[in-house]
């Protein structure tokens, strides 16, 4: 409750300041007629969605209720005026304060009148006069000011149950304003599922090429000389035993070596903790095997979900994790995995210097591929100077339960 309780303040304060990015697009439509908006409108624009688009993460990652992007945002000015959301991105940016923001503002509110009528009332009421109320308490005598107090922690109380369901109502009204319509969202993710199935097919044929190119340059060519090997070892088996006995070890050197090689080889392809243990162990694993401070938090469903979900989901946290350690600078990890009406949800969230671009960098790139396959989502909340949150959406349902460590807290 009282997380809930400083992201309602969070969210009240962020509504203050939005009405100046709101005011900053205005201004750039204000000048299109003089010829001067035209060069500030896309920037503008873009600002106006980078806002958005973290109002989307947090509400994701703070209550579990997705909120559709909408399209990308044109490349031109001319584009961006033909844009609905950007249409939907302003008209939220001036309806924000009024409406989202209000309603936050109720649980913090009450809270600070709480805190003032239980911990500042009995300490300054002898100076306010006899025109001193707390509420419907007018606080004359240490017997009001008792009642004064007795009222202001039950403020507090009632701030930390409100919380909770205003933070759930602002974000019910986010995603009305500022998801994409029903038939906009059904043409994106139509137009989404044709690339993304180009894309997943690509980076099969690339993922298969690759699986190749190792097994014929490693495996393969440590398993013909081995071939050889034993040849050669049978020849001098009768005529030179010594040598033979040379041969043999090499032999049995180069099956360590090719057994070694398939095994890295696979491990690529499916880590064994992933196939034997689920998706929350894998992750852990990963939390282990990296030098950050890395917190997991599992909340799965005692099934397993479909093997390709967890891989995609795997490798997406891996890739995540590894632009943390290495771009980032950061210092801390948190991870959440979580899975509710029929969607796998997972958050990555540092401590680093941010800036992070989905749209440049290969990694991040490849992790957007391949959640699209799935008809998955990668959302990135990362302002220069940090702190990154990235949260993942794919839509999977859970299997039957069977034997997994996939549900609990670590």
């Amino acid at each position: 409750m009282g997380k809930a309780l400083a992201r309602c303040q969070s969210l009240s304060l962020a509504a203050l300041v939005l009405p100046l990015t709101g005011a900053l697009v205005v201004g750039a439509l204000l000048l299109l007629p003089v010829g001067l908006g035209f060069p500030l409108l896309r920037p503008a624009a873009a600002l106006l969605r980078r806002r958005a688009d973290g109002r989307r993460a947090r509400i994701g990652a703070w209550t579990g209720i997705a909120v559709a992007p909408p399209a990308p945002l044109p490349a031109t000015a001319r584009g961006v005026l033909g844009d609905a959301g950007f249409w939907r991105e302003l008209r939220w940016a001036w309806l924000e304060p009024s409406a989202g923001g209000l309603l936050v503002t109720v649980a913090p509110a009450l809270f600070w009148f709480g805190v003032f009528g239980a911990f500042v009332q009995p300490f300054v009421w002898r100076r306010l006069g006899d025109g001193n109320w707390y509420a419907f308490v007018p606080v004359v005598s240490p017997a009001t000011v008792l009642c004064a107090a007795l009222l202001g922690l039950a403020f507090i109380v009632g701030a930390a149950l409100l919380a909770p369901v205003t933070l759930a109502g602002h974000a019910r009204w986010s995603r009305w304003a500022l998801g994409a319509p029903a038939r906009a969202e059904l043409v994106r993710r139509i137009e989404h599922l044709t690339g993304s199935r180009t894309d997943a097919l690509d980076a099969q044929a690339v993922e298969l090429r690759r699986i190749e190119r190792d097994l014929h340059d490693g495996a393969q060519a440590r398993l013909v000389a081995l071939g050889m090997n034993l040849d050669e070892a049978t020849r001098l088996l009768d005529t030179d035993p010594a040598a033979a006995r040379v041969l043999l070890a090499e032999v049995r050197a180069a099956s360590d070596r090719a057994l070694r090689d398939l095994r890295e080889l696979v491990h690529g392809i499916l880590p064994p903790v992933l196939a034997d243990r689920g998706l929350g162990d894998a992750v852990r694993s990963l939390a282990l095997d990296s030098f950050l401070d890395v917190e997991v938090a599992v909340a799965l469903p005692p099934g397993r979900l479909p093997a390709p979900v967890e891989s995609a989901a795997y490798f997406a946290v891996a890739e995540l994790l590894a632009n943390a350690a290495k771009h980032a600078g950061a210092r801390e990890v948190r991870i959440a995995l979580g899975h509710a009406d029929g969607i796998l949800r997972v958050t990555v969230a540092d401590d680093g210097r941010g800036g992070a671009d989905p749209t440049r960098g290969a990694g991040l790139l490849g992790v957007g591929r391949r959640l699209g396959a799935f008809d998955g989502t990668l959302a990135l909340d990362s302002p220069p100077g940090g702190p990154t949150l990235a949260t993942l959406e794919i839509p999977c349902a859970s299997s039957s339960p069977k034997t997994s460590s996939c549900s609990g807290t670590g």
